[in-house]
Parts: C-alpha cells; sequence; structure tokens
C-alpha cells in the first residue's frame, strides 16, 4: 500500500509540477512586460500607455511655469508662451481610471465590449492640469487606441498629426505611426530637453575652410584665393591665368606673387614694377657718370675717352692711333689723356742748328755758342689732374761719360710755381719729382738741365731738355 501510495504519488506529483510550471512562466511572461521612462504597461489593453506627469507628479513644474504632458515626458514652459493651440484644452481634473474585474479577449480588430470605464472624454470637468496625452476610448469604440472604426467596420489608423491629436511642442514636427505618432526635429536640429535645438554643423567640419551655421543648415565658403567647388571644398585659383602683373607671376596656394625683370622693384601695390635707378645706390658704379635706363644703367665718358670693356672703367681715346684727329701731314699728333695736339715740325732757332728730328745743337766752333747749351734736346709727356704727389715723372741721364767728370741736374726754367723738383739718382742720373698738384687743362714747358764739370781739363758744359708737358683735366 504504501509503494502503490509512493507510486501514485509520484504520477500526480509529475502532473503537479508541469502545471506548476506552466504557471510559472505564464506569470512571468505577463511580469515580463516593461515599458521605456514615462510609460506603463497596461494589463487589460496589453499595450504600453503615456504615464501624465503633470497630474501624477506632485508639483512638477516651479515657478510660474505651465507643466504640459508630452509622450513618455513632460515640459515646463513658461505660462505667458503657453497658448491655446499648443494645450488644445483648458486644464482639467480627471477622476482616476477603474477597470472591472472581468479579463478582456486578445483582437486585433478592437473590443467588443469597452474596456475604460469612468473615463471622461477630453475637456470634460475641471482640473488643475491638462487632458491626458493620449486619446481617450469611449464605450462606443471598438478599436484599440490609434485606431478609429471605419466605413467598413474595421479598424483605421487615426492621422494624430493632421487631426491635431497630437502632443508634439511648436518646435516639433509630428509624424504619424501605426497606432500613434512620434515627434522629431526637422533636418538641421536635434532633440535637446524635449526642444529642438539647431545643430552647429560648423563644429564637425562640414566645410573645408570658412563656415556659417544657419538655423537648421549651413554655409561653406572659401577664403580669397579659392574656389568653391562643390559646396564644401575649396580649389586654388590660378590668379596668374588672369595676368594680374606687369612684369611675371607665381602663382602660390590661395593667391599669387608677382615678380619684376631685373632692374625693377615691385610698386606698394604688390602687382606693378617700378624702374630701379642703380646710380643712386653708389657715387662709384661708374668712373664718370652714371645713366639710369629702364631696367639698367650705363656709364658714360667724358670727350677723349670711351667705356672700358668692364662697361664702367673710362679708357682715353687715342685719337692719333685711331686717325680721329685734324692734323697735317707735316704735323706730329701727340696723344694725351682726354685729347691730343699736333706739333710742328722742329725749328731750330740759331746758332742751334738741327740734328735730329727731336734735337738741336750749337756748335763749340760757333763763339755765339760758348755761352749757350751744346744741344737742346725736345721732349713731350702728358700729366693727368690730381695726380698724387710726391710722383717721379721724368728722368734724366747722361749718354757719355768722361774720366774725372761729374754731372750737375738742374731745373733751369718753367718752375716759376714750384710744383717740380730734381732728385739726383747717381752720379749720372736725376729724376724729375712733382711736388704739387697740378690742375689742368694747361701747358708748362721745361728746361732740365744737365752741367757736366771736369777738372782735370778744365771743363763746363751742359746740355737741355726742353719737356713740354700737356696736363689734362682731370675728369673723374
Amino acid at each position: 500500500m504504501s509503494f502503490e501510495l509512493r507510486g501514485l504519488s509520484w504520477s500526480t506529483n509529475k502532473r503537479m509540477l508541469s502545471v506548476l510550471i506552466c504557471v510559472v512562466c505564464c506569470i512571468h511572461s505577463g511580469k515580463s512586460q516593461t515599458c521605456t521612462d514615462g510609460f506603463t504597461y497596461d494589463r487589460r489593453a496589453r499595450q504600453c500607455i503615456d504615464i501624465d506627469e503633470c497630474r501624477t507628479l506632485p508639483d512638477p513644474c516651479r515657478g510660474d511655469m505651465q507643466c504640459v504632458n508630452q509622450n513618455g515626458g513632460y515640459l515646463c514652459i513658461p505660462r505667458g508662451l503657453y497658448s491655446q493651440s499648443y494645450a488644445r484644452n483648458s486644464p482639467r481634473s480627471y477622476p482616476e481610471p477603474s477597470y472591472p474585474e472581468e479579463s478582456y479577449p486578445d483582437r486585433s480588430l478592437g473590443y467588443s465590449e469597452p474596456f475604460i470605464h469612468n473615463v471622461p472624454p477630453v475637456g470634460a470637468g475641471p482640473g488643475p492640469g491638462p487632458g491626458p496625452s493620449y486619446p481617450i476610448v469611449s464605450r462606443s469604440t471598438p478599436c484599440i487606441l490609434g485606431y478609429t472604426l471605419g466605413a467598413d467596420g474595421t479598424c483605421v489608423d487615426v492621422d494624430e498629426c493632421e487631426t491635431e491629436l497630437h502632443q508634439c511642442n511648436p518646435t516639433q514636427v509630428c509624424i504619424n505611426t501605426a497606432g500613434g505618432y512620434t515627434c522629431s526635429c526637422t533636418e538641421g536640429y536635434w532633440l535637446v530637453g524635449g526642444q529642438c535645438q539647431d545643430i552647429d554643423e560648423c563644429r564637425y567640419g562640414y566645410c573645408q575652410q570658412l563656415c556659417a551655421n544657419v538655423p537648421g543648415s549651413y554655409s561653406c565658403s572659401c577664403s580669397p584665393g579659392f574656389l568653391n567647388a562643390d559646396s564644401r571644398t575649396c580649389q586654388d585659383v590660378d590668379e596668374c591665368e588672369t595676368n594680374p602683373c606687369a612684369h611675371g607671376c607665381l602663382n602660390t596656394y590661395g593667391s599669387f606673387m608677382c615678380t619684376c625683370d631685373e632692374g625693377f622693384e615691385l610698386a606698394s601695390d604688390g602687382t606693378t614694377c617700378n624702374d630701379l635707378d642703380e646710380c643712386s645706390f653708389s657715387d662709384f658704379l661708374c668712373q664718370h657718370t652714371c645713366v639710369n635706363t629702364p631696367g639698367s644703367f650705363s656709364c658714360v665718358c667724358p670727350p677723349g675717352y670711351y667705356v672700358y670693356e668692364d662697361g664702367r672703367s673710362c679708357e682715353d681715346l687715342n685719337e692719333c692711333e685711331s686717325g680721329n684727329n685734324t692734323c697735317t701731314t707735316a704735323q706730329v699728333c701727340f696723344n694725351f689723356q682726354g685729347g691730343y695736339t699736333c706739333l710742328d715740325p722742329l725749328r731750330c732757332v740759331p746758332p742751334y742748328i738741327e740734328l735730329s728730328d727731336n734735337q738741336c745743337m750749337c756748335s763749340a766752333e760757333n763763339p755765339a755758342c760758348r755761352e749757350r747749351p751744346f744741344t737742346v734736346l725736345y721732349r713731350h709727356m702728358d700729366l693727368s689732374s690730381g695726380r698724387s704727389v710726391p710722383a717721379d715723372i721724368f728722368q734724366m741721364q747722361a749718354t757719355t761719360r768722361y774720366p774725372g767728370a761729374f754731372y750737375i741736374f738742374q731745373i733751369k726754367s718753367g718752375n716759376e710755381g714750384r710744383e717740380f723738383y730734381m732728385r739726383q739718382t747717381s752720379n749720372i742720373s736725376a729724376t724729375l719729382v712733382l711736388a704739387r698738384p697740378i690742375k689742368g687743362p694747361k701747358t708748362i714747358v721745361l728746361d732740365l738741365e744737365m752741367v757736366t764739370v771736369n777738372n782735370v781739363i778744365n771743363f763746363r758744359g751742359s746740355s737741355i731738355i726742353r719737356l713740354t708737358i700737356f696736363v689734362s683735366e682731370h675728369p673723374f
């Protein structure tokens, strides 16, 4: 008996355990229905319904703020901004809804019996808060929330957006959905604290260079020197294609640079070129005169000179060699710095007789020659003004040497200004020294005398070099 009872008990226990698991699963399944914040699960309607915080929360808004219920939340806005179109009904109070104890069948097209009792329609009865944020189903409505009975007897979706039955605030956009609606923001806005606020697209680098935020959108632009190609990116503009520069143009990233040819400098406007006055840079650019030309300069020499190969210094023009002179065939052309002169043929003054082309002699046999120099030799030289002093400019030397003789060198005439003196360098030679600067143009004739003294035979004689010096004007 005991064994049978135990066997009966085990069989019975297995059936009871199966029922218990089924009940637990059903209970657990019902309790696992959860809703997002701001909604509560209605077991009778078997769906999440909005919680009207304006009614259920004690004093949800502080101060002079009006509570406005929203799907899944509520807003506190100043009462001055609370308009009738936004709060569609006057604040009223509603009694708490009561539900019958009987269970309701699961029907997709509605209910055969109304399931909400003692709930007044929107706008019914006075009260401190706004009406509920969802359509109220009356006893005559056979469809679930968000649907209405159509002409064909089926439940059709209620467009809360078109019928103004939504609770979206003025900054939001109502979007109808099957059995309800959602409150969203237009493009360029996002939802922050129940309000649609403009998105600052410029913070996210939508534009390559310059960005200007505008309500609901943004605008891209480029810096000067760039082209807005696709409303977002910028491409460099080659300004050189329009020839903005007077001379040369160099395109750079976002701009350009003008260049000037040699001898020019860029003006303050950055595009034109001004001639560079090279002559103003230095007084020593040219030996004589500097003449500025567009983009360059040239050196000019005075008459009697030409510009040397370096383009800056001046060289004497030898008119005698070039044939650019006016001397006759009987004359001798003598060139000096900056000019020339024509020398007439030598004429010896009696009692001198011509010994050669440039020398006259007074014979010792002629009594008139006893007190005169034995020979007169004619020499010519040129000298530039401003030559530094002292300077050795001419040298004399005895050509014939006699035993026991010595020589004395001196300036016999022509040195009235004492610009010269003789310096004896050896027993038979001496040098003419320029002691003071001479300013030309002028011609100086010096008689340089060499006196020969021989005490053995008691002889004393002299010879003269008649030196003609052409002092040219210093042109530099």
